[in-house]
């Protein structure tokens, strides 16, 4: 159980926001991510105007295995024209990227991984699927939590999380980001039931 292996991860997309307004909101989650995994690993993102957006190239220390860190600039409704770019450029299939994204559905501390799925209304991720025509990437879904209504989530998800709550994600942020050699390497399942279950080891 738990070694099946599957296409290992070449880039790693985080979702959100440009601009100093934004970076601290819920929407821009998937961005606290790769900043984090940027951090870890003596990373620097630089602005890359050909993939509209800032790119970083780690080397991940627990393996040595190398990936690409993409942060679009283009705002989130427009997330797919600075991920296909890169793609077409570099030659990464759908199936090779990770796309990190706030989830409203789940609460804040509570991650998960999966791969493939509808965008859930979510702007990022509709404008991926379109400039992709593919929705066989991996999504690790950071749970930000819901307001209680749909006509709260904009306001909702572009505010920021009170102190707990931002404690919380930045806890799952960390669970996540120590199963990134798993991820890497191809074993999604087996990264999936540890990090499910709460484990990082």
């Amino acid at each position: 159980m738990g070694t099946e292996t599957a296409p290992g991860v070449r880039l790693i997309v985080g979702l959100g926001n440009p601009s100093l307004c934004y970076q601290d909101t819920r929407h821009n989650a998937g961005f606290w991510f790769v900043d984090r995994v940027a951090r870890l690993n003596d990373g620097q993102f630089r602005p890359e105007p050909r993939f509209f957006g800032d790119v970083c190239r780690v080397r991940v220390q627990v393996q040595g295995a190398e990936c690409w860190l993409l942060k679009p600039m283009t705002y989130m409704n427009r997330s797919g024209q600075s991920v296909s770019a890169f793609a077409r450029y570099y030659g990464v299939a759908p199936s090779q990227m990770l796309v990190a994204h706030d989830e409203i559905d789940l609460d804040p501390g509570v991650v998960r991984l999966k791969r493939g799925g509808g965008h859930a209304g979510h702007n990022g991720l509709r404008d991926m699927v379109k400039a992709l025509d593919s929705k066989d990437f991996l999504r690790l879904r950071l749970g930000v939590g819901h307001p209680g209504h749909k006509d709260q989530v904009v306001d909702y998800v572009l505010h920021r999380p009170a102190s707990g709550e931002a404690d919380a994600i930045g806890s799952a942020l960390e669970r996540a980001a120590d199963l990134l050699p798993l991820i890497l390497d191809g074993r999604h399942e087996l990264a999936m039931n540890r990090l499910h279950g709460g484990h990082s080891t």
